[in-house]
């Protein structure tokens, strides 16, 4: 299953440390769900500082809007998760331009900790925010927009002119082996990935963003998401999943790593250089049915130890896996079926997960839980990417044994934008 706030200066200068994945993990005390739902193998998030502007950063907790990249992408993980897929209702390409400028400035304003707009000095009227965040601190709040396939094209309508602006690369997700994908969740014609240490001010952007948008679009689905707090154990070790195993252990951590998350010039449209795709896919877990599954099975379906996060064989949850190791019986000490060793492929293609844990009460179809992960890696060619590493993975997984993908996306995240323009302004110039 398995940001940049800062500019391209600040990244490299970041970057040009050197730091290792392994101390930056111990630093920020973070790190993703893997690819499906393990990062059993290729998981966790890039633990890149983003430093606001002091007037703007005096408790530490502000990620700045404003930059070369948007932000929450590279960002440190946060706490909580708000991701809201929407439709479009409206057929005005002017109000969807003036849509994206209020939520610029609204997206600006949210995270620095301010609301929305004043309080309404006529009690008559209803107020701008809606306020269930005020007195709360930014909690590292980041606001990630993107577009679907469906904003260009729908139903072989070309919507509001920008087909030939459509990258190739942008397009619905194949159905993959295994798949039962619910309508529900799948698609959008745009989405917000609102992330933040503090679950209600994760949800106050959304909700907030939405009322803005009110008579130009609907929400279509969306999705909470957690994983463990901040507060919660030793911040230094990588978090679990909710099978149990540690989460989070590799992702690109080099400037040239970085190549691999950020569309580049000469990728595709112009446009979306410095922006970056984003898979969405909700994976459900039957949780039921792992608790009844003994350690060793446990283990060799992640190709991990289960309390150290080592690969199998190895001692240390870093030590580099030994995927030719057999044991005494000529069996793969990692076996050939290993979430891990299926994720990892040749070690060529990278993605930049940011997935979250979900609980969403029973199942009403079968009775069980309802939980599971929220899937979601950052990358510059999906189809040099995500697709040819999760169609291994959908071959011949373990894994595939303990879980169904239910939903389905992809996004074109937009690049950042500069103070005085406005998100999407690339796109639709």
């Amino acid at each position: 299953m398995s940001d940049s706030s800062i500019s391209e200066s600040e990244s490299a200068s970041l970057l040009s440390k050197k730091v290792s994945r392994r101390d930056m993990l111990k630093t920020a005390g973070i790190g993703g769900v893997g690819v499906l739902i393990g990062a059993a193998g290729i998981g966790g998030v890039m633990s890149l500082s983003t430093a606001a502007a002091p007037e703007e950063n005096k408790r530490g907790d502000t990620v700045p809007f404003y930059g070369a990249h948007q932000a929450g992408i590279v960002t440190a993980m946060q706490d909580n998760l708000y991701f809201a897929s929407l439709e479009i209702t409206t057929t005005d390409k002017r109000e969807l331009i003036k849509l994206f400028k209020d939520w610029t400035v609204a997206a600006s304003n949210l995270m620095k900790g301010k609301p929305v707009g004043d309080l309404s000095s006529n009690g008559f009227l209803p107020p701008k925010d809606t306020g269930e965040a005020e007195g709360l601190s930014p909690a590292n709040l980041t606001i990630t927009f993107g577009v679907g396939p469906s904003l260009f094209v729908k139903n072989g309508q070309d919507r509001f002119g920008l087909r030939s602006k459509q990258p190739k690369e942008l397009k619905d997700l194949p159905k993959f082996s295994f798949d039962a994908l619910d309508e529900t969740w799948c698609g959008g014609d745009i989405c917000i990935q609102a992330c933040a240490d503090d679950p209600q001010v994760a949800f106050h952007a959304v909700r907030n963003l939405v009322r803005i948008a009110r008579g130009k679009l609907i929400i279509h689905w969306a999705q909470t998401g957690f994983q463990r707090t901040k507060n919660a154990g030793n911040v230094k070790e990588t978090p679990r999943n909710l099978f149990g195993f540690k989460d989070g252990t590799v992702n690109p951590d080099s400037k040239e790593d970085l190549k691999q998350v950020w569309v580049q010039p000469g990728d595709g449209p112009n446009w979306l250089v410095g922006g970056s795709y984003m898979a969405v896919r909700r994976i459900q877990m039957y949780i039921e049915v792992w608790d009844r599954t003994t350690l060793k099975d446990q283990e060799e379906t992640f190709g991990r130890k289960r309390m150290s996060g080592a690969p199998l064989g190895k001692e240390q949850e870093f030590d580099e896996p030994d995927l030719e190791e057999k044991d005494e019986n000529g069996k793969f000490v990692i076996p050939k079926t290993a979430h891990m060793r299926l994720a990892r492929g040749d070690g060529t293609q990278q993605l930049l997960r940011r997935s979250y844990s979900y609980a969403g009460g029973m199942d009403s179809k079968t009775g069980s839980i309802d939980a599971g992960l929220l899937f979601i890696a950052f990358q510059r060619t999906p189809s040099k990417q995500f697709i040819p590493m999760q169609q291994r993975l959908a071959g011949l997984d373990k894994l595939n044994e303990y879980i169904i993908h239910r939903g389905s996306a992809l996004f074109a995240c937009l690049p950042g934008v500069k103070k005085g323009g406005y998100i999407g302004e690339t796109l639709f110039n």
